[in-house]
């Protein structure tokens, strides 16, 4: 037997677990997962046909499974159950109370269909996994609303919020249209469009302080979260450069990306970097001071004239 043929094996029989795990699967999407051309993909499919699993297929739009079509429960191996844990103690910590609960629920079913073996080993490991973010990620007193923001993304239904942002004295009310959600720096956000505002905004979701649900529909057809996000980082701002003594690099590298960091050019002794911030005065200048002592602001002026300010309250309050 040539090693092509259990690799076509497995990739028949992967391919149609995700043709159970979608509506529509694309041939191109299948032919980018395995690294195959369109024409393996489609010799694939026809014999997944031939094995009797009626597929349906549409020019241009993709596969699916006929409506009603079942297949056996998948079985799953000892490294994917093992997975599940690393997911749910994330699922645990990163979502709010209500998304968690629905994850359990879903976990306790994932583990009725595996074998004993499978179970041994999760149970083996599940209590020797501990995941503990560094801040609150969510209002502990709105619990569902990851929950609520899934059903408006997904229904196209605007969602009410009372939300109190950083500057605020007092919360406001207004009625967004969610487009997606994402994490950065060790926060989530949710995109969407405000209709107080009459523009896209993001939201922190720990500053969230009521969210219900509404009937009205969304006013706008979205773009992907990506777009809003890729054009947020291009909108024009100050280019900030700094040279940092190498010796010290590997200790902000991590963090750097939080402060709308560009590029770098290793000098020697030195490595210069480029950021484009988009608040210098208390984000980027409070962070810089953490290592101002081992670098040097070549650009902007007003960089240099802030961190000397922050400096001599600092001095002041020794």
């Amino acid at each position: 037997m040539t090693t092509e043929a259990p690799k076509r094996f497995d990739r028949i029989v992967a391919i149609l677990i995700q043709l159970q795990s979608k509506r529509i699967v694309k041939a191109q999407e299948l032919a980018d997962r395995f690294e195959v051309s369109l024409r393996t993909i489609y010799r694939d499919i026809r014999t997944i046909e031939a094995s009797g699993v009626p597929i349906v297929s549409e020019a241009g739009i993709g596969y699916s499974i006929m409506e009603g079509y079942r297949l056996p429960p998948v079985m799953f191996t000892k490294e994917e159950a093992g997975s599940f844990v690393a997911a749910e103690k994330l699922m645990q910590k990163f979502t709010d109370k209500g998304l968690g609960s629905y994850f359990e629920s879903a976990m306790y079913k994932l583990k009725s269909v595996m074998n004993a073996d499978e179970k041994d080993w999760v149970a083996a490991i599940e209590s020797q996994i501990l995941i503990d973010p560094e801040e609150n990620l969510f209002n502990v007193l709105v619990p569902d609303a990851l929950e609520i923001l899934f059903e408006g993304i997904a229904e196209k239904k605007q969602v009410y919020l009372t939300y109190k942002a950083q500057d605020a004295d007092f919360p406001t009310e207004r009625n967004v249209e969610p487009v997606g959600l994402f994490h950065e720096a060790n926060f989530w956000y949710m995109m969407a469009y405000c209709h107080l505002r009459n523009n896209y905004r993001q939201f922190r979701m720990d500053r969230i302080q009521k969210i219900e649900r509404t009937l009205k529909e969304f006013t706008k057809q979205h773009k992907p979260v990506e777009y809003y996000l890729q054009n947020k980082s291009e909108e024009p701002g100050v280019e900030v450069r700094i040279r940092v003594d190498k010796n010290i690099v590997n200790y902000i590298r991590s963090g750097r990306k939080f402060y709308g960091f560009i590029a770098e050019e290793d000098l020697g002794d030195q490595v210069e970097m480029l950021f484009i911030p988009r608040n210098i005065e208390d984000g980027f200048a409070r962070w810089y001071l953490m290592f101002g002592d081992y670098a040097e602001i070549i650009e902007p002026k007003e960089l240099k004239e802030r961190v000397k300010v922050l400096s001599k309250a600092i001095f002041e309050n020794l």
